[in-house]
């Protein structure tokens, strides 16, 4: 039975597998969309997985990921500016539906998340005209905010939308991801306000599972063995106005070193038990 139509898969959740496993195994199983990340695409060749992807007929739901621009020195900033220009370029070259920016973490030394968010914007309007210039949709997605020091001080769907909102909608959106959002009392309102703006650009499914692993970046869980309403989740987006694709994005080491094709067999189910 071919995947749910708006089924995508994370290329981080069968991280085990090279591009063209992927390929192979996303059509074998009637996946119409994935979610790439820079790192792999970059070792097998963007022109290359391009190609490889067209031919297969696969859409790119995103490109993760861009970002990191939290920088206050000003060769710290020329140095991300211009690793995000390259992922805009990638992001083009592949076709992605949106590059996904993950805004980075306090720089060193520094407390003032403020400011921090603050900056971002800044950096953004350097970014936004390259990027529209390549046809290419930004996503700010929100972490959770175990991730606001050293990875992501944008927490919430609200503040992601308040920086977004300083850009038109067809340049910068949100991301939406289950993991990072299901325990925020805004999140039916948040996603209420991106959806009339016309800001959502991707959602993403994982769950939510305890106790977190040390580290706690590989703690996601497999769809059903946490305590996230996925369905709900999926609904709320589509309340909102979303109808693009559902992302699975699971990092976890359990499924990583399980046969690839078992792994997505059993995330298409679990998806269809708990998210369709």
């Amino acid at each position: 039975m071919a995947a749910p139509a708006r089924f995508s898969l994370n290329q981080e959740t069968v991280r085990q597998w090279s591009l063209p496993e992927l390929v192979a195994g996303c059509c074998a199983a009637g996946v119409a969309a994935v979610g790439l990340w820079r790192e792999p695409v970059r070792g097998f060749g963007v022109r290359e997985t391009a190609r490889l992807v067209a031919s297969a007929g696969l859409r790119v739901s995103s490109l993760c990921r861009g970002g990191f621009f939290t920088a206050s020195d000003p060769a710290g900033r020329a140095a991300a500016l211009e690793e995000n220009r390259r992922a805009v370029e990638e992001a083009a070259e592949l076709g992605a539906d949106v590059l996904v920016l993950v805004s980075g973490g306090l720089p060193e030394g520094e407390r003032d998340l403020a400011e921090a968010r603050r900056r971002i914007a800044g950096f953004l309007g350097d970014l936004v005209p390259w990027a529209t210039g390549h046809g290419v949709r930004l996503g700010i997605e929100p972490l959770h905010p175990m991730f606001a020091a050293d990875r992501c001080v944008v927490s919430t769907l609200g503040q992601a939308l308040d920086i977004a909102e300083q850009f038109p909608a067809e340049q910068v959106g949100v991301v939406a991801d289950s993991y990072h959002l299901w325990w925020d009392e805004r999140l039916a309102a948040d996603l209420g306000r991106a959806g009339a703006g016309g800001r959502i650009v991707s959602v993403q499914v994982a769950d939510w599972v305890t106790p977190l692993p040390e580290g706690v970046l590989l703690g996601r869980g497999q769809l059903g063995d946490g305590c996230v309403d996925l369905r709900a989740f999926r609904q709320l987006a589509d309340r909102a106005g979303y109808r693009g694709p559902v992302e699975v994005e699971i990092f976890h080491p359990g499924l990583w070193a399980r046969d690839g094709t078992e792994v997505l067999r059993e995330v298409i189910a679990r998806y269809r038990e708990h998210v369709e």
